[in-house]
C-alpha cells in the first residue's frame, strides 16, 4: 500500500475516526485504525466493538492499493505535529508503515488486518429517516446532557429516538431530570422507538456537519451517514419509560424571567453550595425569586432575581447543575418555570420553542 495526501485533508478524518478508539484496550488491535487505500480513495475506520466510525477521503493519490491497521493515537499525533498544508506519503513495508513529510520520516508498527473487528452484520432496516444536519444538531444539543452515566437502569444511559406523526423526538433522562425536543423536519413517520447509547450520541454530535443526515435503524443497530462519514452502533436493548407521564400537567405557579439573569444568579450562588449535592434553595415571592445556598463550612450566598410572578409563596430545592443545564439548552432570552409544590418536578420552557420541554425534580431541603 502506498499513497500521498495533503496533511490537512488527512488530519480531519483521522481525528474524527480515532475519537471512538479507547485509550486503554485489552485487545491490541482495537487501539488501531483500519486504513484501506483503493481506486475510490482512502477509507479510515475506528471501533470499540460497540461503535464503529468510518470516513472516506477522495482527495488522495493512491499508487498501490492495500489495507493495514495502524496505531490510532500515534498516527494522529504525528499528523497533527506536521506543518500545515504539507504533503504526506504513507507506504507499507511488511509489518511496518513508513510515513514521510519533507525531512521528517517515521516508522510505525502494524497489526494484521484480519484481527480487526468486522462491521456488524448487515440487517434489513426497519426504518430510514432523513433529517437536516442543523435540526439533528439541535435535537442532540437540547437533550444529550440529560443522559445518565453508568446507571443500573441501562436504558437511561442513552438517547431515545421516538418516531411518530409529529416527526422525530429526542428524549434523555437520568431519572432526576428530563429533556425532550421534537423536530418536524423528517415529516410524519411510522411509530417506532430506538435507544442510542451514550457514546454513539457523543460521536454523532461530532461527526454531523451539514447537508442531510440519513439515519437507518434495524433491530439491533443504527447507521448514520453524514457526507463522507458513516457511524454504526449497537442499540440499547430495552424499553424506555413513558416520558410523557413525567411531565407535570397541573403546575399552576408560573414564573417568567430573563433566562440569562437567572442562570448567572444560580451560577454565582452555587459557588458556596454543598460540593457533593450541589443543592440550592429557591423561594418564590411576588415579583421575585430568592436564591440561596450554603455548605458544611457555614459559608452561604444569596441573590434575589426579579421575575414576573403573582401567586402564593413557595420554597423548593434543586440540584443547581440540573437547572443550569436546562436553562443553557434554551435558545431565547426568556424562560418560564412552572411549579406545583415543593415535592413535584418543575417544568422549564422557552416560550418561543413549543417543541422542547425540560423537567427537573426537586431535592429535599
Amino acid at each position: 500500500m502506498k499513497f500521498a495526501i495533503n496533511r490537512d485533508a488527512f488530519l480531519g478524518p483521522l481525528q474524527l475516526v480515532s475519537s471512538v478508539v479507547e485509550r486503554r484496550q485489552t485487545i491490541p488491535v482495537l487501539s488501531n485504525l483500519l486504513v484501506v487505500a483503493g481506486e475510490d480513495g482512502l477509507s479510515l475506520t475506528g471501533t470499540d466493538q460497540e461503535v464503529e466510525l468510518s470516513a472516506r477521503v477522495t482527495d488522495v493519490e493512491v499508487s498501490e492499493p492495500g489495507d493495514v491497521t495502524v496505531p490510532a493515537r500515534k498516527l494522529v499525533d504525528i499528523c497533527r505535529s506536521l506543518p500545515a498544508d504539507a504533503e504526506v506519503t504513507v507506504e507499507q513495508s511488511e509489518d511496518k508503515i513508513h510515513l514521510r513529510c519533507g525531512r521528517f520520516k517515521s516508522q510505525l508498527a502494524t497489526l494484521p488486518v484480519g484481527d480487526f473487528p468486522k462491521v456488524p452484520a448487515e440487517e434489513s432496516e426497519q426504518v430510514s429517516v432523513t433529517i437536516g444536519a442543523e435540526q439533528l444538531k439541535q435535537c442532540l444539543a437540547k437533550t444529550s446532557f440529560a443522559m445518565a452515566q453508568q446507571d443500573v437502569r441501562y436504558f437511561f444511559n442513552g438517547l431515545l429516538i421516538d418516531l411518530g406523526e409529529g416527526g422525530l423526538t429526542a428524549v434523555a433522562t437520568n431519572g432526576q431530570r428530563l429533556a425532550v425536543t421534537t423536530s418536524d423536519g423528517p415529516g410524519s413517520l411510522a411509530p417506532a422507538q430506538f435507544i442510542v447509547p451514550r457514546k454513539a450520541v457523543g460521536e454523532l454530535s461530532r461527526m454531523v456537519s451539514d447537508g442531510d443526515i440519513r439515519l437507518g435503524f434495524s433491530t439491533n443497530h443504527v447507521s448514520v451517514e453524514s457526507g463522507l462519514s458513516t457511524l454504526v452502533s449497537k442499540l440499547i436493548d430495552g424499553t424506555f419509560p413513558d416520558y410523557r407521564r413525567a411531565i407535570p400537567e397541573a403546575a399552576d405557579k408560573l414564573v417568567t424571567c430573563n433566562r440569562h439573569e437567572l442562570r448567572e444568579a444560580l451560577s454565582r450562588t452555587s459557588i458556596l453550595s454543598n460540593e457533593m449535592y450541589r443543592n440550592v434553595r429557591l423561594q418564590l415571592g411576588t415579583g421575585e425569586i430568592r436564591i440561596s445556598a450554603n455548605n458544611p463550612m457555614q459559608e452561604e450566598a444569596e441573590e434575589v432575581v426579579s421575575v414576573e410572578y403573582e401567586g402564593p409563596e413557595l420554597e423548593i430545592g434543586f440540584n443547581v447543575s440540573y437547572l443550569l443545564d436546562a436553562l443553557s439548552a434554551l435558545a431565547g432570552d426568556v424562560a418560564t418555570l412552572a411549579f406545583l409544590d415543593a415535592n413535584t418536578a418543575t417544568v422549564i420552557r422557552d416560550p418561543e420553542d413549543e417543541a422542547s420541554v425540560f423537567v427537573v425534580s426537586p431535592m429535599m431541603l
